[in-house]
């Protein structure tokens, strides 16, 4: 948590030696319905808590997208698609598509990744990019193989 402050953010409704409890759970949903764009709820029974999240994002006017289901699963989110206060999403491509953006605009120099060009070792990024060589691993940018990282 300490680093997550130093380094990130930290949102909370609460005073800051709060502990969570069941009750804390709604209203840290609403916070987190209010920092997307569109919510997706995976699964929903009639009584879920993620129905609370959609009427959060409802009420802000978000668009809510659910992932169909069979027959007596979910019949929360499968209720609200028949009501047709959310979407279902039945093709992935689909979907990604009304949210992609083409852009012609350049990308930025990537110090990191021109640096990963000369194939250094592990020790020596992490040493000069210590944030950067798990997220960029993790998101398929470069590969450790033999001790020397590559880029992808």
């Amino acid at each position: 948590m300490e680093s997550i402050e130093q380094k990130g953010l930290v949102l909370s409704a609460y005073e800051e030696k709060q502990k969570a409890r069941n009750y804390t759970f709604v209203l840290r949903n609403e916070i987190v319905v209010a920092l997307g764009e569109v919510l997706i709820v995976t699964q929903a029974d009639l009584n879920s808590g993620s129905l609370t999240s959609v009427e959060y994002a409802l009420k802000m006017g978000k668009k809510v997208y659910t992932l169909p289901h069979r027959i007596n699963e979910s019949l929360g989110t499968q209720k609200l698609v028949q009501e047709g206060l959310i979407e279902a999403i039945y093709d992935i491509d689909t979907f990604v598509n009304i949210f992609a953006k083409t852009s012609f605009i350049k990308p930025l120099k990537d110090d990191f990744l021109e640096y990963c060009q000369g194939s250094p070792t592990y020790d020596e990024a992490v040493l000069k990019y210590s944030d950067k060589v798990f997220e960029y691993e993790l998101l398929g940018k470069i590969q450790i193989k033999n001790g020397k990282v590559f880029v992808l």
